[in-house]
């Protein structure tokens, strides 16, 4: 039995189908003009979300699998329509997005799932990602997602159960941390498993660029009414959307220094167990709430240690890399060669995994590295604002929700602007991790 037949088996089984698919009128297979075709939906229709779906049907022509786009959501219709637009100039017969299948609002992640499609992707701010996760899984939908996966322990909390949900359910899950389909990182982290290096000494990880998503927006009307929809709309200012450079851009470092860890594989047995640091903002304009450089020195439970810089500042060293120090000798993680692979564009590559993972069946849930490195980010994030030791076990189990008590445009989110228009930020010694 293929992997989309068993996958039709389960949900006819599970009677997941029937009730949202009955309200829209529709059925799992409506949108299929064959057998083995295989829709998707986009959630989060921005720059990414659009590079996403280019992707993923770049990898769809190598693989030969029939794909058609059946539905797409994002919180403001000017972007759903801009990137339909360009969609459909290049990839049209892989589109079918009519106005009734175009869902905007904050609820409109739910409304896509209901649609019914095979897979769907995710591209929407990070702050929303756990939930349309777990929305997703519940309905028995493959998944690609966007990094970070979770901005706070609440998130990984999510995580957690719906990826043993996706478990259990066996369903296909793809994470763009897209250096597990890079063959330079293939072969690097499995040169350093087999011992190349000795036993590992020391980690030390950057994510050190001239620029992030915080930017300087002018200070802001105290009580503007559309204070959340400015807010989502320039989510790479808010700690509860963007997560802080740590974790937004710094996780794909984070999550090098975890595989490079987790030797038998398993990424739940390879994270820090405490993370302590410092960190702070230079740029004091009204950067947001969030900062612009972290030091960070993660404790793994062997003892061994990962240093851990990530900073967007103007007319600074930049550095973006992984590198290992062993008993044996140093390098970068990445190394040349390594194994010859579908596409030689890693973005490409991990749509060819999932692809690949559904026809044939394969199991492939890639959610566990997403959660659990973008964890390490939060971590790392709670030591650098508290300047406290955080250890693991304390922020997954205590660590405070970063979002607003109710998400909707008339609510107010946690960080509002100070009288003086900008926004507070954390201050190390008062800020407390939980």
């Amino acid at each position: 039995m293929s992997g989309q037949e068993s996958r039709r088996t389960f949900l006819k089984q599970s009677g997941v189908v029937a009730g949202a698919a009955a309200s829209l009128g529709i059925a799992r297979s409506a949108h299929a003009s064959s057998r083995n075709e295989l829709t998707f939906a986009l959630i989060g229709c921005g720059g990414r979300g659009t590079g996403a779906v280019n992707d993923f049907l770049n990898a769809a022509r190598i693989v030969n699998q029939p794909v058609k786009l059946i539905a797409m959501a994002d919180a403001f219709e000017d972007r759903v329509r801009s990137s339909l637009g360009r969609l459909q100039k290049e990839w049209a017969d892989s589109i079918d997005v009519p106005q009734e299948r175009i869902f905007t609002e904050l609820d409109n992640y739910q409304k896509a799932i209901d649609c019914n499609p095979d897979i769907v992707l995710m591209a929407s701010p990070p702050g929303f990602r756990a939930r349309e996760y777990s929305a997703a899984i519940q309905a028995g939908v493959h998944v690609f997602m966007e990094k970070p996966c979770c901005l706070d322990s609440p998130g990984y909390r999510t995580l957690v159960e719906a990826n043993e949900m996706a478990d259990q359910k066996g369903l296909k899950v793809v994470v763009g941390l897209q250096r597990h389909h890079q063959a330079g990182y293939i072969r690097g982290v499995q040169q350093i498993h087999d011992g190349e290096l000795g036993d590992i000494q020391f980690l030390r990880v950057f994510w050190n660029g001239l620029g992030g998503g915080g930017r300087d927006l002018g200070p802001r009307p105290v009580d503007d009414p559309d204070e959340m929809r400015f807010q989502v709309r320039n989510w790479g200012c808010f700690r509860w959307l963007y997560g802080d450079n740590i974790v937004e851009q710094h996780v794909h470092n984070l999550d090098i220094g975890n595989w490079v860890m987790a030797a038998d594989g398993d990424p739940r047995k390879a994270h820090p167990v405490e993370a302590h640091g410092m960190g702070g903002r230079v740029n004091r304009g009204n950067y947001g709430d969030i900062f612009d450089h972290h030091y960070i020195e993660f404790t793994y439970a062997d003892g061994t240690k990962m240093f851990s810089q990530s900073r967007h500042q103007p007319g600074t060293w930049n550095q973006v890399n992984e590198f290992v120090h062993g008993t044996k000798g140093s390098r970068a993680v990445s190394v040349g060669g390594g194994p010859e692979l579908e596409s030689g564009n890693p973005y490409v590559q991990e749509h060819v995994a999932l692809l690949k993972a559904i026809r044939d069946d394969q199991e492939l849930n890639e959610g566990w590295h997403g959660a659990i490195s973008s964890m390490t980010g939060v971590l790392g994030r709670m030591a650098s604002y508290s300047g406290q030791v955080v250890r693991w076990d304390d922020a997954v189990a205590r660590g405070p929700s970063e979002g607003p008590e109710r998400l909707a445009w008339d609510a107010k989110p946690r960080s509002m602007p100070n009288p003086d228009g900008l926004y507070p930020f954390p201050l190390p010694g008062m800020y407390k991790p939980y």
